[in-house]
């Protein structure tokens, strides 16, 4: 069963994906998912809309799964709601991985996560999950950096989802973990808001390549983003303030307006997936 593992050892082997080599083991997932998911279920009444979003690429495809950060509580949620039947692996701050003499990294490894460090390019991380989305594991990334609204760090968009995603050849998936913002204000007491998890729609890297080379993932990034911002406020994309969350970023709004990126269905991803398999395969 193996109590004690290497950390990079867990980081470098597969999660629910189609890979044949050695798995993290589950065991310890499993029991996290049963003991937590039951506490989130009796404090926060959690809910998970249009899962079926997700589903749909369960052995057929990775998926980069992005969502707006506003709480601790988020990547918990995110992961309570793809369990029991995927995984999700999450890129999370390589300074979390040594907390309580390595107990954190043990628990966050053997849940699926790996480490990246913050501001830089940090190739082993990119690599790590490009081979998970090519893997057909699903990664979870929180685009912002941060969470919005606490602490002295601001928060910003980055390229690096969608470089991932393009690297993996992987549609990014955004969603929302709402009202988990509201658990825990500054100088308040705890509360127990009833918490919703909402799936969006697929966004395909490819669909902005009518853009300069230069701009691609960053406005790519930009407009995953605005979809998970449409979620958490329950207003269409066009009526989201990209301006206003991100003020040092370029807006795309405009750009977006006069070239509409095509929606599609996870579905809709997964057939075309599969017909080109049967080309390959047959060809």
């Amino acid at each position: 069963m193996g109590l004690i593992l290497p950390y990079k050892e867990m980081w470098d082997r597969p999660l629910g994906g189609i890979s044949e080599e050695k798995e993290v083991p589950h065991w310890f997932g499993n029991i996290a998912y049963v003991i937590v998911g039951a506490i989130f279920k009796l404090c926060f009444r959690y809910k998970v809309t249009d899962r079926e979003n997700l589903r749909a690429f369960k052995g057929q495809s990775g998926v980069l799964l992005i969502a707006n950060h506003t709480s601790f509580l988020d990547v918990a949620f995110m992961y309570l709601a793809a369990r029991p039947s995927q995984w999700v692996r999450f890129m999370g701050r390589d300074t979390l991985f040594d907390n309580l003499g390595g107990l954190v990294g043990q628990i966050l490894s053997r849940v699926g996560a790996f480490p990246v460090k913050r501001d830089s390019a940090d190739r082993q991380a990119i690599k790590r999950a490009t081979r998970m989305l090519k893997d057909r594991e699903i990664v979870g990334i929180l685009p912002e950096g941060t969470r919005r609204g606490k602490g002295s760090m601001k928060p910003e968009l980055h390229a690096g989802a969608a470089f991932i995603a393009r690297m993996g050849h992987a549609p990014i998936l955004p969603m929302t973990v709402r009202n988990a913002e509201n658990v825990k204000r500054k100088g308040e007491r705890l509360r127990f808001p009833k918490i919703t998890l909402e799936y969006g729609k697929p966004v395909l890297v490819g669909d902005f390549d009518f853009l300069p080379k230069a701009e691609r993932l960053d406005a790519c990034t930009w407009y995953a983003m605005r979809e998970c911002f449409a979620l958490s406020q329950h207003k269409s994309r066009e009526e989201v303030d990209m301006v206003a969350l991100f003020p040092d970023s370029t807006d795309y709004s405009a750009v977006f307006a006069e070239h509409p990126i095509p929606e599609h269905d996870s579905e809709e991803i997964v057939a075309a997936l599969q017909r080109q398999r049967e080309e390959e395969s047959s060809s």
